[in-house]
């Protein structure tokens, strides 16, 4: 690629000129109108860059300053913006390479030799390596979304592990009679225990085929959707390490998460094991040193994040608040066998009202009968809640924070200025009016202006809020100007230095020079913006044109079809614009993609502990299967029995989300004024919709979890259940 004049008819300007291959395997751009180049002499033209200069297909084009140095060619067809990779021109090499063009790098499949002779100095790259680049480029070197999918596949697989360890110790629990017996007729513990994991192993190694198939199986799907939206979209790719990596990832988790429940399993000895298991009890040894180590983390996490939210701001508070986060949740999940069954009494409680009363307070006895399960089966949602509703309400916080900041960062999506010695007539602001990507737009009355020797707009300003996002900092301050930066760079020595030290600048309009108290902006475009009242005091009124536009870009706009919309609109006379809607909307879809995929993240995690609540609620079915046969033989309906586990599922659910809707938002207070304060002004807020929407969703899928259980016990008869042992 090289930079040099290029002249569109009568419009000269420079222009950044790239290279087309004439070999259609090797044409990456996508074309608007007409064909590609097949030979020396004919050019691709960037559709905003044709539109700018009004050229069309067909239409010659200069290259160059002209004699020998310069080129005619003929425009063949117009290209689509390419991010990251566009160029105003694209000529066939041939005609390049006579501008001495930079060449970044050739993509050769050749002998490299070769490839060296035709870069002269520049980089051999295959295209998957051109592509890496491109790809560092846009991302600074930062894959934001590989990392946040390799933090929330880590959470994924925690959660899993929380529901894995849980469904094997109520398995365990339920054959503990079973393990009793085979150490009775001598079975040693390391027998046993090698016979589970065993077990465990088999079960991961099944479970990760079939994830890995599933997994493949949805890429597939996925890519294919996406491909359907956007065709350069490519197919996914399965690298062998990856997995190989998950197999046998997979396979350790279901192995990790049975290794503790196994332990205890087979600690018990064969005639304890016999007889009525016993609950777990917080007065006990084993339950006070929990509860005392839930108390001393739940203070000392407490105390990092106060810490963490007065310090100034650095990485040792980013440090104290991620250390207090882990260290406050993991206390809370070892008071979860006193806190949730609590709560779950509470909530139940407050629920037993009317004709319902004895099914709610049936299913939160059921829910409360073993508070160490009830606290493990809820710790996996509680997870998933919390760190959806802290990164819902800090993504929230930081949107709106962004929002004000770019109002006033970026006043106006979009400036129109016309060179000096040009005016735009009605029917021109007509046609931006008329844009489908222009909300509003209006016209800047001013004259032309004479800042050292060079001819230059003199505008009103203006503070209507239809085309001006914010008017919080005053432009003027105590001055009378406001002077464009670009103009400034350009200024004489003594100018720059008289401006920079007195504030002041000698503008020259209608023969007379002007002196004016200025500032330096670069929000309004290059031009020198003045308020209203200056062209009457200079009585230059009578000499107004329109020299500029202001546009507030509609909804959703594209920022491309604004831009060269505009170029066409304006076509009649020489234009600048200066479109700030672009940087304004790639901030906005940036965070708008961050928070999809953080969402669509959690929201595999909180499938997973909803997958758990599933598996509590059969397995709790089959160890009451007698109890509900002699509910049932006492009166206790079909359809009630199927509400007392609807009504559990949805306690456990409901208590779960309440506890995370809590601490998340309490993360993502300490989150935000760690990580927000001193960046930009923000106030915080909690979504209120987006987390009651979480809390109904939670309960609604808690209730639907039983739906399984419900039927399998509601299957079974009253005389059938009491001879089941």
């Amino acid at each position: 690629m090289t930079w040099t004049e290029v002249t569109y008819g009568d419009s000269r300007r420079d222009a950044s000129v790239g290279t087309v291959s004439t070999d259609p395997q090797l044409q990456w751009q996508t074309l608007v109108d007409g064909t590609f180049p097949t030979r020396a002499g004919e050019a691709l033209v960037d559709e905003r860059a044709a539109a700018a200069a009004d050229v069309a297909v067909g239409d010659e084009v200069t290259v160059g300053g002209g004699g020998s140095s310069s080129t005619t060619v003929t425009v063949v067809g117009l290209a689509a913006p390419a991010v990251g990779v566009s160029s105003n021109l694209y000529l066939t090499w041939p005609d390049l390479r006579g501008f001495e063009p930079y060449v970044d790098a050739v993509l050769w499949d050749g002998p490299v030799a070769q490839a060296e002779r035709l870069s002269e100095g520049g980089a051999v790259l295959t295209a998957a390596q051109h592509v890496a680049d491109l790809q560092a480029q846009v991302t600074l070197g930062v894959d934001v979304i590989a990392l946040l999918v390799s933090f929330f596949a880590a959470i994924a697989m925690g959660v899993a592990v929380l529901v894995i360890a849980n469904t094997f110790a109520i398995l365990f629990a339920q054959r503990a009679r079973d393990f009793a017996l085979l150490r009775c007729v001598g079975v040693t513990r390391a027998q046993l225990r090698r016979s589970i994991r065993a077990e465990a192993l088999a079960l991961g190694v099944v479970s990760s085929v079939l994830g890995l198939a599933i997994g493949v199986g949805l890429s597939v799907v996925i890519a294919a959707v996406v491909g359907a939206r956007w065709d350069e979209f490519g197919a996914p790719g399965f690298r062998w390490w990856w997995v190989t990596g998950a197999f046998v990832f997979g396979v350790l988790v279901s192995v990790v998460a049975a290794w503790l429940p196994t332990r205890a399993a087979t600690r018990v000895a064969p005639l304890a094991a016999l007889r009525p298991s016993e609950m777990w009890d917080a007065s006990s040894n084993a339950g006070r040193l929990r509860l005392g180590s839930g108390l001393v983390l739940l203070a000392v996490g407490s105390v990092l994040l106060g810490r963490a939210v007065q310090l100034s701001s650095d990485d040792v508070q980013l440090v104290r608040m991620v250390a207090g986060g882990m260290t406050f949740f993991v206390g809370l999940l070892l008071l979860g066998p006193v806190v949730v069954p609590a709560l779950v009494r509470l909530v139940g409680r407050l629920a037993a009202r009317g004709q319902g009363a004895l099914v709610t307070a049936l299913a939160a006895s059921n829910a409360v009968r073993n508070p160490r399960r009830t606290a493990t089966t809820t710790a996996s949602l509680m997870v998933g809640v919390t760190l959806t509703v802290a990164m819902v309400t800090g993504l929230g916080v930081i949107s709106a924070a962004l929002d004000a900041d770019n109002d006033r960062s970026y006043p106006i999506d979009a400036i129109a200025v016309v060179e000096a010695g040009s005016a735009l007539d009605d029917a021109a602001v007509e046609a931006v009016r008329d844009l489908d990507e222009v909300r509003a737009a209006r016209p800047m009355a001013g004259v032309v202006g004479v800042l050292a020797g060079a001819e230059v707009p003199v505008v009103e300003w203006s503070d209507d809020r239809s085309v001006v996002r914010s008017t919080e900092n005053d432009p003027f301050g105590s001055s009378e100007a406001v002077v464009a930066w670009s103009f400034v760079e350009t200024l004489p020595a003594a100018a720059a230095e008289r401006l920079d030290s007195e504030g002041l600048l000698d503008v020259r309009v209608d023969g007379r020079l002007r002196q004016v108290t200025a500032s330096i902006s670069s929000d309004y475009g290059d031009v020198i913006t003045v308020k209203p009242e200056t062209f009457r005091e200079w009585g230059v009124e009578d000499q107004l044109q329109t020299r500029a536009v202001w546009v507030r870009a509609a909804d959703g706009a594209d920022p491309g079809d604004l831009e060269t919309g505009l170029s066409r609109a304006t076509s009649e006379v020489p234009t600048t614009l200066v479109v700030d809607y672009a940087e304004r909307i790639w901030i906005e879809k940036q965070l708008t993609v961050i928070t999809a995929a953080v969402i669509g993240l959690l929201s595999i995690g909180i499938v997973i502990a909803l997958i758990g609540i599933v598996n509590t609620l059969g397995l709790s079915v089959l160890e009451r299967t007698r109890e509900n046969a002699l509910l049932r033989a006492m009166g206790l309906t079909r359809p009630q029995l199927r509400r007392v586990l609807a009504v559990e599922g949805a306690l456990l659910a409901g208590v779960a989300s309440l506890l995370g809707v809590a601490v998340g938002i309490l993360f993502a207070w300490v989150g935000v004024h760690v990580v927000v304060v001193g960046m930009v002004e923000h106030t915080f807020a909690v979504p209120v919709w987006q987390v009651l929407g979480i809390l109904v969703a939670a309960l609604a899928f808690g209730a639907l979890a039983s739906v399984l259980p419900a039927r399998r016990a509601a299957r079974i008869t009253p005389a059938e259940g009491l001879t089941l042992q």
